[in-house]
């Protein structure tokens, strides 16, 4: 039986594949079961910052699984502390926490944002107010804070607590808050709802009445962090200091990886007992992570600012193409006249992988990708656009 009939005889129906067989990579390029290159602009919806087999990448996580491949967080061991001091001492956090995923790091966040209302204010203070169109994972509570109808649909009951104010409204933000109000939780830019960046000014708004009700700002960066914007996180970019920053994707460049940095305010209110995880903290996914932190200097960073202008000026000039959002390396496309699926079809058989969101082309390309790559890429990419129906 091939890998396509296993696959569909044997593991659960829960995504739409496309008809591909990925089997190697490297740096930019991946190839399939017949050999077939195509040039990657998903990262693996933006997990692989650095590309294939990026080589220190490669060294430091085998070099970690021949020496401590797992140990309890019972004990000490030098890999996430590592990445707990660069991040914790780059970003200015206090200290943090590990997790295995974006959806894992952010209910985490949510369980600090309530204890901490809990310790302080005492019962009743838990709503949390998102926003309608964000998207913060897929278990029940995470769910539950994703501002999304269609997702709150056959998994009843939903996780209570949460509320959806628009985004980059203010006035109907301030409407939600009430005396149960302990935190907001925001997205820079709402990846999954179609790669939309908040307003400066919404964002600095909300911040402000935050410092004014001591209500935790919870940014969640799972796709937007680690240099995928330009910048380390994507809410340097808007001048603000979060509470509570959740990371994840980039930062294991492949292996599965999750964070919760904590500003001063909350870095005491979890204490033994209150959370834990079996695999958060994984010494081979940390040495992964510490190669990947330390790649991320000003000049690689301007270098993903410089790419990301690119892509966005090669795309505004597009057949079909009514505008680019995003930042960096983060881009969504509106299109007019065809379907962003279609697109992305059209673009496998030519060799270059994309993503969608909702209704939107995605590009979440690895950070390493070199401008001759893109301008492959965006030639592929115009050549389809000016030819499809």
């Amino acid at each position: 039986m091939g890998i396509k009939e296993n696959d569909q005889r044997y593991i659960a129906h829960t995504y739409a594949r496309f008809d591909v067989v990925l089997t190697h990579g490297k740096g930019c390029r991946v190839y399939d079961e017949n050999e077939k290159e195509y040039l990657d602009l998903t990262a693996g919806i933006g997990v692989n910052a650095l590309g294939y087999a990026d080589d220190a990448w490669v060294q430091a996580v085998a070099s970690q699984a021949a020496t401590l491949p797992h140990v309890s967080n019972l004990y000490y061991s030098q890999p996430d502390s590592d990445v707990a001091e660069l991040l914790c001492e780059r970003c200015g956090f206090t200290n943090m926490f590990f997790a295995n995923s974006g959806a894992e790091a952010n209910e985490g966040a949510i369980k600090v944002a309530r204890k901490y209302s809990s310790d302080h204010y005492g019962f009743g203070r838990h709503e949390i107010i998102t926003l309608v169109n964000s998207f913060h994972g897929r278990t029940i509570t995470a769910l539950s804070a994703t501002g999304q109808d269609h997702f709150h649909q056959h998994f009843d009951p939903f996780t209570p607590g949460f509320v959806h104010a628009v985004a980059n409204d203010i006035a109907d933000l301030k409407s939600k808050v009430s005396k149960r109000t302990c935190a907001v939780m925001l997205e820079m830019i709402q990846g999954e709802g179609g790669v939309l960046p908040l307003e400066p000014a919404f964002v600095s708004a909300v911040a402000e009445l935050c410092r004014e009700r001591d209500i935790l700002l919870i940014v969640d960066e799972v796709q937007t962090g680690i240099g995928r914007c330009g910048t380390l996180y994507a809410y340097e970019q808007y001048g603000i200091h979060p509470d509570i920053v959740t990371t994840a994707k980039g930062l294991g460049n492949g292996l599965p990886i999750g964070g919760v940095l904590l500003s001063e305010k909350v870095s005491d209110t979890f204490h033994p007992g209150d959370h834990g995880t079996t695999f958060g903290g994984n010494p081979i996914a940390c040495a992964g992570a510490c190669v990947v932190l330390k790649r991320m200097d000003e000049a690689f960073l301007n270098a993903v600012q410089k790419k990301g202008a690119y892509v966005e000026q090669r795309l505004s000039k597009m057949p079909h193409v009514v505008q680019v959002n995003g930042l960096g390396l983060m881009r969504g496309v509106v299109l007019d006249g065809v379907t962003a699926r279609d697109v992305v079809a059209a673009c496998i058989e030519k060799g270059v992988l994309l993503l969608t969101a909702k209704d939107k082309l995605r590009l979440l390309p690895p950070l390493t990708i070199t401008l001759e790559e893109l301008k492959e890429a965006m030639d592929v990419m115009e050549a389809v656009l000016t030819q499809i129906a």
